[in-house]
């Protein structure tokens, strides 16, 4: 079986207030011009279709256009999860309808998470799809008061599609968390991608997955395997932010043989415009050509430049963003970049700004009432991207 793995699209995305919707449909046009040439049993998308729960009108109708194309005109079977950026109503919505043309898209977590059942020439092979959901969700789902974290719900996930699971056949996992070797605490491949927890309670093993065949994820925007090659990101299908620059963008081909075991390749996507920096003098900057890509502008200039996107902006239409490359000096005399705290996650930035501020470390009371209140922030964000069933997905 052949299948094309890929996630975190993230339709109707803005980058520094600039809309990714043309770019996005750019780099879709590759991905299924791919689909018609390369015919693969099915393509999964592991979550973040969208960008965020009331999506623009201009990301709908692509979403709208690329399913069309993929399932109704080049009859190929889409296999999807909701992600932490989407809304699991809106993309629930008419999901027993769409079933019947080849879309299956779960958005919301059930207790009952039957397989998609698939065939290829060899037999069936199982897709079992997990959504993304809160610990508190599978909690409330599975009746189990012990789930706290994504580790534990996730692991608990799993044992119960493990019960009923046939040994006999082929198994494949398509879910949206961020997945570490042993659950242990690593960085974002991406400052675009917002957290889902604090306090290490995001962080999910990759041993839950041993007994899957291969297993699809979504989240992390950067493609690689975790613990072993059948646990893998396909990464997101174009650059969201700076921080993303070296990424090597596309999609996974997986191919599976009759007896489950894969071999991937990595299949690249081309950007209309290319996300990445552009550092020198203000005076040789000027002299480059003309070029349209998203540039970020890391000026060398000791001395402070008079307008200078509108200078910039005359070579680069596209930049995004200038600033001048300084270096600061910290109490214990160790040199810095500035704009070095853009790398921090939310409680170093508040610990760091809190000792900037006060002249002395955060106690540990303090930090705790901080860790409760982004944590119920970070519930309410969860809770607008799910607004309810009563949105439609347009397909």
């Amino acid at each position: 079986m052949k299948l094309f793995h890929t996630a975190d699209w993230h339709l109707g995305k803005l980058v520094q207030g600039v809309s990714m919707t043309d770019e996005q449909r750019f780099v879709l046009q590759q991905f299924t011009k791919a689909i018609a040439e390369e015919k693969p049993d099915a393509v999964i998308i592991a979550g973040d279709l969208y960008d965020r729960a009331v999506p623009p009108t201009d990301a709908v109708n692509l979403l709208d256009e690329v399913l069309e194309t993929i399932v109704l005109k080049l009859k190929t079977p889409v296999i999807a999860v909701s992600g932490n950026h989407d809304s699991p109503g809106r993309l629930n919505f008419g999901s027993r309808m769409m079933k019947s043309n080849g879309l299956y898209i779960r958005g919301q977590l059930k207790k009952d998470m039957e397989p998609i059942v698939i065939q290829d020439e060899f037999g069936e092979v199982h897709f079992h799809l997990v959504p993304y959901a809160d610990p508190s969700q599978v909690r409330h789902i599975l009746e189990d008061e012990e789930i706290r974290t994504h580790d534990d719900a996730m692991k608990k996930m799993v044992a119960h599609i493990e019960s009923t699971m046939d040994s006999s056949k082929r198994h494949v996992m398509v879910g949206h968390a961020f997945v570490t070797p042993h659950g242990e605490e690593e960085e974002n491949t991406s400052d675009s991608e917002r957290p889902l927890a604090i306090g290490g309670a995001e962080y999910v093993s990759a041993s839950h997955f041993k007994n899957f065949h291969y297993t699809a994820l979504g989240h992390l925007h950067q493609a690689h395997y975790v613990l072993n090659e059948t646990v893998r990101y396909s990464g997101s299908p174009l650059k969201y932010s700076i921080s993303e620059e070296h990424h090597q963008k596309g999609f996974h081909i997986v191919q599976m043989d009759e007896l489950g075991n894969v071999s991937v390749e990595k299949r690249l996507l081309t950007p209309n415009r290319d996300i990445r920096t552009v550092e020198g003098k203000m005076e040789d900057i000027l002299l480059q050509e003309m070029n349209h890509d998203y540039v970020f502008v890391k000026l060398l200039d000791e001395t402070p430049i008079l307008f200078p996107m509108e200078k910039i902006r005359s070579v680069y239409p596209n930049a995004m963003h200038v600033e001048r490359k300084l270096v600061s000096v910290t109490k214990d005399n160790e040199e810095s970049t500035v704009g070095s705290r853009r790398k921090m996650d939310d409680l170093a930035l508040f610990n760091a700004f809190y000792e900037e501020v006060k002249g002395v470390q955060v106690s540990e009371e303090t930090e705790k009432i901080f860790k409760e209140v982004l944590q119920e922030f970070l519930l309410e964000q969860q809770e607008i991207t799910s607004p309810g069933k009563k949105e439609g997905l347009k397909i």
